[in-house]
């Protein structure tokens, strides 16, 4: 019997390729040749390491506060597959997605797909047939061979490069940078907001001749406590509220996103309130994003050692609490080592879980890592239960490693925690 719903289909796709990954483009561009598939509006790719999410984000919210139609292609999801895809600032319903599966099934004849390869395409349609005035994608790992980069893009946004997938990118932030470089277009402007960026992503840019945007010399941004400014090479805001989203690092983010604008101005022209209004209204969950309560929640996929690292700074930057838990969830690929050396100082008891995939690692192993004050648990919800009951009302619990650790303590909607009385 043929898949009839989204979980059909994903199963679908899960079972035909005899490896989840499968780095290359030639089946995804073969398979898009057979659909036609192509954008007839700008379409801005978002590559990086740490900060794609939020700077997709961020694109988003300013396009929509200036009036245009946005589709975004976003992962990986936290609880719901159709999170990956939103049109208008919302995610497509199941069912949207079901035709597109189908059409890209029916369209690949004797290729096999990874999930990944096959999604990307059904979503890209989806997108493609929507009446859009922009379209923003997000490159998953890598660049040269993510199915993201069978499409050409108008404006490449590539944010910070940081050690990550070393097994498949290479042991440097020079291999890495290289990596992410491809998604860049001959002559269409390219987008870096890392104030370092690795040579040979510089050298790229230079050999296929696209139009290199560089944080530092073609825009920069400075600010104090109160607001910040930004200045390109043809237009300049000041008196800039912060971005809704919080952590230093996202000024970072969102002095690349002014960039982005300002190169394709003649094609997507936004007004300074525009741009003013989407950073005062940009959502993302996951993202260093505080849920009050006591005591206080905080939810932050970061999981190698430079998001971390961000993490450990933010929450150093919320003042004073007596006590910090940690729900810690993370994929055994990762350098969880290097990751947890600068967040140790600021954790007081850790509660480590189990995740539902066979890359996590395991409960026992992260509490070697972690030390004596570490409970095990079964799972994120469970681990987020236990330091719920051991923590104080004025305490902190911080929640972080994984998409799949933040995911399981939301699967049941946004926490609300109230601990125990304590007097």
């Amino acid at each position: 019997m043929p898949p009839v719903t989204l979980s059909d289909w994903l199963a679908h796709c899960e079972a035909m390729h005899p490896v989840a990954m499968d780095l290359s483009l030639e089946r995804t561009i073969e398979v898009r040749r057979r659909l036609g598939l192509a954008f007839s509006v700008p379409v801005v790719t978002v590559g990086g390491t740490n900060g794609k999410g939020s700077t997709c984000a961020m694109i988003e919210a300013i396009a929509l506060a200036a009036g245009y139609r946005v589709g975004v292609y976003q992962k990986p999801e936290l609880v719901h597959f159709n999170e990956r895809c939103r049109v208008g600032g919302a995610p497509v319903a199941d069912e949207a997605l079901v035709p597109h599966m189908a059409a890209v099934d029916a369209a690949r004849g004797e290729i096999t797909l990874t999930k990944f390869e096959f999604t990307t395409l059904a979503i890209a349609r989806l997108l493609a047939q929507a009446e859009l005035d922009l379209v923003v994608l997000e490159v998953g790992l890598g660049g040269r061979f993510d199915s993201v980069n069978a499409f050409d893009t108008d404006c490449a946004v590539i944010t910070s490069i940081a050690l990550d997938h070393t097994e498949y990118l290479g042991p440097d932030r020079e291999s890495i940078g290289f990596e992410k470089a491809h998604i860049m277009r001959s002559g269409k402007p390219a987008i870096v907001s890392d104030p370092e960026p690795p040579r040979r992503l510089v050298e790229h840019a230079a050999a296929i001749g696209a139009d290199l945007h560089l944080a530092g010399r073609d825009f920069m941004h400075a600010g104090d406590r109160q607001q910040w400014r930004w200045k390109g090479r043809s237009r300049s805001y000041s008196g800039l509220a912060y971005p809704a989203l919080r952590g230093a690092n996202q000024l970072l983010n969102a002095s690349g996103v002014l960039a982005a604008f300002e190169a394709l101005a003649e094609r997507l022209p936004v007004s300074a309130q525009a741009v003013r209004m989407g950073l005062a209204q940009v959502e993302l969950p996951g993202r260093f994003q505080i849920v009050p309560g006591q005591p206080a929640l905080v939810l932050d996929v970061a999981h190698n050692p430079q998001s971390v690292a961000a993490l450990a700074l933010n929450l150093d930057a919320m003042g004073f609490y007596p006590r910090t838990h940690a729900v810690f969830g993370a994929m055994r690929d990762k350098d969880i080592a290097g990751a947890l050396r600068s967040i140790r100082p600021l954790i007081d008891h850790w509660f480590v879980c189990d995740l539902p995939t066979p890359r996590a690692a395991r409960a026992s192993e992260l509490a070697a890592l972690t030390g004596a004050a570490t409970s095990e648990c079964a799972s994120p919800a469970e681990a987020l239960r236990a330091a719920a009951a051991a923590a104080d009302p004025a305490d902190r619990i911080v929640v972080f490693g994984s998409f799949y650790t933040v995911g399981g303590v939301l699967a049941g909607g946004l926490p609300r925690l109230t601990a125990r009385h304590v007097g």
